[in-house]
């Protein structure tokens, strides 16, 4: 109610000076008059935000792990629908449906098992209001995996492997910042034309250069010499570089029989010959520094190429190219001039990977071969 003051002076001519009392009395009171209502501020419309729609494919790891009391090991113990429920803020992000394809430790993972991912992925982003994909995945083959599915998936909306290097019974899990990141990355306009990425720990990096390089620790993918595509902080990605060069496969109905060996000194080869002779028609060999063998090593390469085996010849070294530098027996340059390919920059897993999906559809032509891994 509004009140108002009515003043009723009294006058005293005492000292030379004035005296007054003021006496409260309401504005009804005085005028009869009911004031009118206060008039209310309506209250502010909150417009909800249109949040984008983005996929979390869950397929295990550490990530989907929990220690087991009695054993003390790390087994898969959480759902996607678990694994969210621990993500602060991610429904602010976007809203997200949740799809679980597997939950087995990424140990156990194998081409087969991605070529049907990646088919699933490109049936889940064929939806028009889904944005992209968020894959969860164990740490130790994720490297493979996200290069498998750069290679093979047909969409161009951006798919995130995400993962985790403390389970979720750990004192301080790194999953939930992991997944929330990812989401972020898959909704961002900064995030564009990356094809798949491998980004933990804040860290963006390309699916052809990642690989890990530490066994326990939260920082372990790195992409080397490349560097990283970007960086996640406080909700924004800051792009430092654009993609790699990127290939595409169709997924053929079976795999080639493709091995991978590492060489080391005094090898003798022998275990070059044994995949000759059982059935591989491919090999990729890990070779020492820039791409070099011993001579044992160089006799079985030509035993294995005479049965018709492509070889590709990677390093075991991290970072770094293969060159056709040394020139003595089993060296890079004599073995390309034997009809050696040479893996480029990609490590052996990978090059094994990229070998398996090309020689269905290159047969005999080993010079077209050549180009995939330039």
């Amino acid at each position: 109610m509004k009140k108002f003051f009515v003043f009723s002076i009294f006058i005293f001519i005492a000292f030379g000076g004035l005296s007054y009392a003021a006496e409260e009395t309401t504005f009804q009171e005085v005028t009869g008059v009911q004031p009118a209502p206060e008039v209310q501020e309506p209250p502010e419309v909150q417009v909800p935000k249109k949040l984008p729609m983005v996929a979390i494919i869950t397929t295990g790891g550490t990530i989907a792990e929990k220690t087991d009391p009695k054993t003390g090991g790390s087994v898969p113990a959480l759902s996607g629908e678990d694994l969210l429920e621990a993500v602060p803020g991610l429904s602010k992000a976007a809203n997200i449906q949740v799809i679980n394809f597997s939950n087995i430790d990424s140990s156990q993972m194998a081409p087969e098992i991605w070529a049907k991912l990646s088919k699933k992925v490109d049936e889940i982003l064929d939806n028009e209001r889904i944005a992209g994909a968020v894959i969860t995945h164990g740490t130790d083959t994720m490297a493979e995996g996200a290069y498998f599915l750069d290679l093979t998936l047909k969409t161009n909306k951006p798919v995130v492997f995400v993962g985790a290097m403390r389970n979720a019974s750990d004192i301080s899990p790194d999953g939930p910042a992991n997944i929330l990141n990812a989401v972020i990355q898959v909704t961002s306009k900064e995030a564009k034309d990356w094809g798949v990425t491998v980004t933990m720990n804040q860290y963006i990096n390309s699916s052809k250069n990642v690989v890990k390089t530490q066994t326990t620790n939260v920082q372990t993918f790195n992409s080397g010499e490349k560097g990283y595509l970007g960086y996640i902080q406080n909700g924004k990605v800051y792009r430092y570089n654009e993609s790699p060069n990127r290939l595409k496969f169709s997924i053929p109905e079976t795999f080639p029989k493709v091995a991978l060996l590492k060489t080391y000194a005094g090898d003798d080869g022998d275990l070059v010959k044994y995949a000759a002779d059982s059935g591989a028609v491919g090999i990729v060999i890990e070779g020492v520094g820039a791409g070099n063998v011993n001579a044992k090593v160089e006799e079985a390469i030509k035993y294995a190429k005479d049965k018709g085996v492509v070889i590709v010849l990677a390093t075991r070294v991290y970072h770094g190219r293969v060159y056709p530098i040394y020139g003595d027996q089993g060296g890079g340059a004599m073995l390309e001039g034997e009809g050696v390919i040479l893996a480029g920059d990609l490590t052996g897993p990978k090059a094994r990977l990229l070998l398996m999906l090309a020689l269905p559809w290159v047969k005999d032509d080993i010079s077209n071969l050549k180009e995939y891994f330039k």
